[in-house]
């Protein structure tokens, strides 16, 4: 048997091997580290977990689970073509080939989604072509999912999971919106653009330039690029790169439908007519958008309080609102602003069994504050660590203490003599103080996020007065949401506000309540894609159950999909429900029990996991 090393990454080596026990030549993919970490070995092997038993036309295919070379190792089905990037070099003019390889790419996109599997790295590299046979397989599973999440990456985007030219913006973490098979979509978009101009949609080189043109800027359309591509073709990219995921194609198989429209004109009158697009484009899936319904106003002013913020002003700016009525998700709309001006955002939660913890959330903030700088490239890291270490002089233990990991920036710091209890109070505030004057610029306006601000102690709120009325600072925006029908004018937090605006701070307070019935009626309609009137009903129902709590209209609805009495139809490409079943169901108007019966209903080892987890 014969061996020899065909790719090296960082994390692993491929071999092929000529001989096999499969009587045929074949991968073997095997870690680099002898002593890997339990992490390392999850994510090596999640490529064999994903794909293991699918045996699909579009995928490499996964052989086996092994040891090999005392590390661990897998077999993979080995494939004589090149990856999509050689093979398309140069081949911009061909549109009968790209027809034909996007219209094989779509339909293995489309299999992996119905076996639901995310990709989450499509790129031409992980994509290899027969131009022959137009035949693609799909690889490198290494990073793909089976669950919608929702990840929030605030740090350099060189870090990111997946590769950044391709990456989706909510793939970028600063969109507030979670991850699902759409973002293969949109990647999937990237790569027929390439495909075609020869050039990336955003040719730029700077990590944070790239993340903030997916998530804002609109590329020039492929045919203005070369204009030998027809414009329904053009259109149709267009829409695969569309920023949010709902103005997407809401199927890999409805792409594909539309593209062959395109190969069908295109051999027959070497051009193709525009005509109606996404006409056989459905999923099947219930998918709630992911926007904010009725919360215009209340984004406006927090974006404008954060433009401030970016000019130099320090500004304390208040959410307040019932239990599960948005307040969290209205705070993180200021992501994507944040990611044009290069800003940080940190967020940090009270809870109501740590309040004998001072300071809990605003140190739970900062010390993720100080793992993003550690993703810094070193020059930044440098100038911020020079920067910190002269503001904070002698004193820097009193932070080190509390935020342990700022010693990979700042280095062990000299013990601070013993004070007492004011004394040693009121030194940590005036450290800490000018800490964050540092770390809030002009090049990088800080956003503290503090959620369930009426459980805070109160060195907590010692420490906001101190941050909040300091003179001296600017580019600083603090946010804090808490429960309104927690607190009352004898509750702590409000007595400091006030003294805070008797000292000159600029404070502003933005209520929100439950959605109006018209709100719901919105999300409904364009969650089952119906004219507002035909949902009425529907819609009533659920606002009857929930009042339009928006955590519990989002429940409300996928316990409706779950139980089976919101289906959809695929003869007619519509979502069915019936009212009355739904009133004969009983379902409970209350969140609590329906979140517990949710739980009732996964396998008894995922429940007792669960109360393990709770417990912890």
């Amino acid at each position: 048997m014969t061996e020899r090393l065909i790719y090296e990454s960082k994390k692993s080596k491929i071999y092929l091997q000529d001989e096999s026990e499969w009587d045929k030549p074949v991968l073997l993919k095997v870690l680099n580290y002898e002593f890997p970490a339990p992490i390392d070995i999850a994510q090596f092997y999640n490529e064999y977990e994903m794909l293991e038993d699918l045996n699909m036309p579009g995928i490499r295919n996964v052989l086996k689970r092994t040891k090999a070379k005392n590390r661990h190792a897998i077999f993979l089905e080995w494939i004589e073509a090149p990856t999509l990037s050689e093979a398309f070099k140069n081949k911009q003019g061909d549109i009968i080939d790209f027809l034909y390889i996007a219209i094989a790419i779509a339909q293995a996109v489309g299999e992996i989604h119905r076996n639901n599997i995310i990709h989450k790295d499509i790129t031409p590299f992980n994509i290899l072509v027969n131009l022959q046979k137009r035949e693609v397989k799909l690889i490198d599973f290494g990073i793909s999912s089976k669950i919608d999440l929702k990840q929030t990456n605030l740090g350099n985007p060189e870090r990111l999971e997946g590769t950044l030219a391709y990456n989706s913006p909510e793939q970028t973490g600063r969109m507030n919106r979670v991850v699902d098979y759409r973002t293969d979509l949109y990647s999937m978009g990237v790569v027929f653009y390439e495909m075609l101009t020869g050039q990336l949609p955003f040719p730029v080189n700077d990590a944070m330039e790239l993340v903030h043109s997916h998530i804002a800027q609109i590329p020039k359309p492929c045919c203005l690029v070369n204009t030998s591509v027809p414009k329904p073709i053009s259109d149709i990219i267009n829409i695969l790169m569309a920023k949010n995921a709902e103005d997407r194609y809401q199927s890999a198989f409805g792409v594909k439908h539309d593209l062959e429209i395109c190969l069908s004109q295109y051999e027959s009158r070497r051009k193709v007519e525009d005509f109606q697009y996404r006409q056989n484009d459905f999923s099947g899936k219930f998918q709630i958008p992911q926007k904010l319904y009725g919360r215009e106003k209340e984004i406006a002013l927090l974006l404008e309080a954060f433009e401030r913020c970016a000019e130099g002003n320090l500004e304390l700016i208040l959410v307040a609102g019932y239990s599960g009525t948005g307040k969290s998700a209205l705070v993180r709309e200021v992501h994507k602003p944040i990611t044009k001006k290069h800003g940080y955002f940190i967020e940090g939660k009270y809870d109501q069994f740590q309040r004998a913890v001072p300071y809990y959330a605003i140190l739970q903030a900062f010390r993720e504050f100080v793992n993003i700088l550690l993703t810094e490239r070193e020059e930044t890291l440098s100038k911020l660590r020079t920067e910190i270490q002269e503001a904070v002089g002698a004193e820097g233990k009193v932070l080190t203490e509390v935020i342990p990991n700022l010693e990979f920036i700042i280095g062990k710091q000299p013990d601070v003599p013993v004070i007492g209890g004011s004394e040693s109070q009121n030194r940590f505030n005036y450290v800490f103080r000018k800490f964050v004057n540092v770390i809030s610029a002009s090049e990088h306006p800080l956003i503290l996020f503090i959620d369930d601000l009426q459980w805070a102690d109160s060195a907590s709120i010692s420490l906001l007065n101190v941050l909040i009325t300091d003179k001296h600072n600017g580019h600083f925006l603090c946010i804090g949401a808490y429960r309104n029908n927690e607190v009352n004018a004898s509750h702590p937090f409000i007595i400091a506000k006030e003294e805070m605006e008797v000292k000159g701070s600029r404070i502003s307070t933005i209520t929100i309540g439950n959605l109006s019935k018209e709100n719901v009626n919105d999300l409904i309609a364009e969650s089952v894609g119906a004219e507002n009137e035909t949902t009425l009903e529907l819609t009533e129902l659920v606002y009857e159950k929930t009042q339009g709590n928006a955590f519990f209209v989002n429940q409300f609805l996928k316990s409706l999909y779950q139980e089976k009495l919101l289906t959809f139809d695929f003869e007619s490409h519509t979502w069915k429900w019936n009212v009355q079943r739904v009133k004969e169901q009983n379902i409970t108007d209350n969140v609590v029990e329906l979140m517990a019966r949710k739980i009732l209903r996964l396998p008894e080892p995922t429940q007792r996991a669960m109360k393990f987890a709770a417990c912890i």
